[in-house]
């Protein structure tokens, strides 16, 4: 029965591993372990050959296989959590709002001239405008997927875990699980993946939210300077109240519980909006390069391997999707005509990218789309 079970086990195994295997099996140093351990072991040992055992092994595919555990756990992590980042970017921004209307807006309009009053209100409320519609697009527009069924779209590859066709610049997520057309990279704060149909939604939310944040900051340095000076004196004068004896009646203080919380709005306020503007006012020129370039972010890696690789080679890399810096904008926010500056860049506008990101070949580069 035993012999039976071997040659059944010997026949699931390579053949080119078989004889290796019966050999170990026979080995006198192991005869006295029973029989199904020392197959066992045989077995374990086959499997933990099998990994490294492959010409097209190296050190990535080593590192990768070994890093697997963690990418999944980070991607489960950020696929749970997105939602919670989505309502900290809505309480933190809300918060601002709430100091600017209910603490700024009527000092605004008691102490500023007409001409500056105008000038806050607005541009503080386009500039609130932009933030809303771009953040909402970004976060509920699709970034679009590959077709699923038989098709007759080009594509470079196979998905190793999807399974389909992969057009060109699409990459699979693995977070979203699943293939996305052109994508840049999966965004926590928006709980999306940034790919071809919402990339220009999540720049101009990007660049809204560090313009607003830049606003503020600068605007409201000189009440940021006031408010701490103004909580240090009240602190010196709580101190003072506190080293009076209890048999004195002291003169209520010159401060309120409302010029307090006022203060330190301002602080928080100020605090906040400068450390987003320098955060993502850095994430706003990074992108803004790669737009200038015609990559996304995964590009920039591939592209940069790639031209390294023909440099070994005395030739030079050029990035096909790169139509040059001015013709990349105008693809890019979809310009078509000089009133498209206005109404598709500097106002909110709902109107689709060009293609459908399946392929690449389409785009209307006329005369006067000249490089730049």
């Amino acid at each position: 029965m035993s012999e039976h079970r071997s040659q059944r086990h010997n026949f699931l195994l390579p053949c080119g591993l078989c004889s290796s295997v019966r050999w170990r099996y026979s080995n006198g140093n192991n005869s006295r372990l029973p029989l199904c351990v020392r197959q066992r072991w045989a077995y374990l040992r086959l499997m933990v050959n099998s990994l490294y055992y492959n010409s097209l092994t190296n050190s990535d595919v080593v590192m990768d296989s070994l890093m697997e555990p963690i990418f999944w756990m980070v991607d489960l992590l950020t696929r749970w959590f997105g939602a919670v980042f989505v309502c900290l970017v809505v309480i933190l921004t809300s918060s601002i709002l709430l100091i600017a209307y209910v603490g700024l807006l009527p000092l605004i309009l008691n102490t500023y001239s007409p001409p500056w009053i105008v000038w806050h209100i607005g541009y503080g409320h386009w500039n609130l405008v932009m933030i809303v519609f771009h953040y909402y697009k970004a976060t509920k527009t699709a970034p679009g997927y590959p077709p699923t069924v038989k098709n007759d779209i080009p594509f470079v590859s196979v998905c190793k875990k999807c399974i389909i066709p992969k057009p060109a610049r699409t990459h699979h997520c693995g977070i979203c699980n699943t293939c996305i057309l052109k994508m840049d990279h999966h965004c926590p704060w928006l709980n999306n993946c940034v790919g071809h149909f919402n990339q220009r939604y999540f720049f101009c939310f990007c660049l809204s939210m560090t313009l607003g944040c830049v606003y503020c900051s600068i605007s409201g340095r000189n009440l940021f300077l006031d408010a701490y000076s103004a909580i240090e004196r009240f602190k010196h004068m709580d101190l003072d109240k506190s080293g009076v004896p209890s048999t004195y009646q002291t003169p209520p203080p010159p401060y309120t519980f409302r010029d307090k919380m006022f203060h330190k709005s301002i602080i928080y306020m100020w605090v906040l909006t400068s450390t987003v503007a320098v955060a993502l006012g850095g994430l706003t020129i990074w992108h803004a390069v790669l737009i200038s370039r015609g990559e996304t972010s995964i590009e920039r890696h591939i592209n940069n391997k790639e031209a390294e690789r023909m440099a070994k080679h005395g030739k030079v890399y050029k990035n096909p999707f790169n139509y040059g810096r001015l013709n990349n904008w105008k693809v890019f926010f979809g310009v078509e005509k000089r009133s498209h500056w206005l109404t598709r860049v500097l106002l909110p506008s709902g109107h689709a990218p060009y293609g459908n990101g399946l392929t690449w070949d389409i785009y209307p580069i006329r005369k006067d789309m000249i490089s730049v």
